[in-house]
């Protein structure tokens, strides 16, 4: 779902309502754009966007009208406009994350030796009360409620959890829940894919900004997937007390198909994003411009994936996809970010 990586959110998130602070530019904007894009390739995508029920309440009557559509350009351009939205006082940043491949095996190993866990049996959601729709994770201790085991304590206890396989690398396996998904090539040569399941109900915290912290990167600039992975090869002995400074897990289930979002959709390499749903709704076409010497992007996207540690209106985590250049891309990528909501024009006849 993926550093400063890529929760649960509290508020209801609603579609921005303010007027468009600068409508030439904002028109223009949309103009240029409109001369790069592939609308017929953006209509099938929307369409296949509509499928998710939440994508539905968001589009209700565009979702619908998509379906008899037979001008895609027109259909966009002339029944959306682009609705900027602005920044407050958290980061404007686009990351990026990917698919990853780890190696394992469904049996314990002296080489594949570290589990991939399924929800736990013992571990409990409820409600915590407060009437907002928040869960709050624990379990049960001589009839009471408590937390959930931290990571630290998960790694050195025998769950009472499903085991969906073993791999044969604790650093690839942390970060494949930095990911939210991964595949699995198993040494009999299947391929499991694995997705998101629940979390032990901690908050994500970041060991890139730890690291930072503890004067091991001089910026936060120089953090990232690939320097955060040396650094613990050459420190072995830190490793676990690295890791278990992110006191939250993720807990894995078995998928039939590849890297699925919070939306429940597979994912489109670089047409997908994980957002902060506080402040964008899942199922929203946006818009996101972007500029870096390691990757420029000016496109509409879907949002259709949240992560911990994406919050805040401008911030996104772009889908990279499945192999070499996706991982690098989406290790390295943080760049400024501006991000315009496409919304239906209120005259519009759908």
């Amino acid at each position: 779902m993926p550093f400063l990586f890529s929760g649960c959110v509290q508020k209801e998130p609603t579609i921005p309502q303010e007027p468009l602070p600068s409508p030439t530019k904002e028109f223009n904007y949309f103009e240029s754009l409109s001369e790069r894009e592939n609308f017929d390739e953006l209509l099938e995508l929307f369409k296949a966007n509509c499928k998710a029920p939440l994508t539905k309440r968001v589009y209700p009557a565009a979702c619908h009208k998509a379906l008899h559509v037979k001008d895609a350009k027109a259909f966009f351009t002339d029944d959306f406009e682009l609705r900027k939205i602005e920044p407050n006082e958290q980061r404007s940043m686009l990351t990026g994350y990917y698919e990853p491949l780890l190696q394992g095996s469904l049996k314990k190993s002296a080489r594949f030796k570290y589990p991939v866990y399924g929800k736990p049996h013992d571990l409990v959601v409820q409600d915590d009360g407060s009437g907002k729709d928040k869960r709050v994770k624990g379990r049960m201790e001589k009839g009471k409620f408590v937390p959930y085991y931290t990571r630290e304590q998960i790694t050195k206890r025998k769950m009472n959890a499903p085991i969906l396989c073993y791999v044969d690398d604790k650093i690839d396996l942390f970060f494949m829940e930095v990911q939210g998904s991964g595949r699995v090539g198993l040494d009999d040569g299947r391929v499991l894919f694995i997705g998101y399941s629940e979390t032990n109900g901690y908050s994500y915290k970041s060991i890139g900004r730890e690291l930072f912290n503890r004067g091991v990167f001089a910026s936060l600039d120089e953090v990232s997937m690939q320097n955060i992975k040396r650094y613990l090869l050459k420190n072995p002995a830190k490793m676990d007390e690295i890791l278990n400074t992110n006191q939250s897990y993720v807990f894995f289930r078995h998928m039939d198909q590849k890297a699925t979002g919070s939306l429940g959709l597979v994912l489109t390499p670089e047409r997908s994003v994980a957002v902060d749903k506080a402040f964008i709704p899942l199922g929203s076409l946006i818009a996101i411009k972007s500029s870096a010497p390691l990757y420029t992007i000016d496109k509409f996207v879907f949002a259709q994936d949240t992560g911990g540690a994406i919050k805040g209106p401008n911030r996104a985590d772009m889908f990279m996809g499945y192999g070499p250049r996706a991982a690098s891309i989406a290790g390295e990528l943080k760049s400024p970010l501006e991000i315009w909501m496409m919304v239906p024009k209120k005259d519009t006849d759908f």
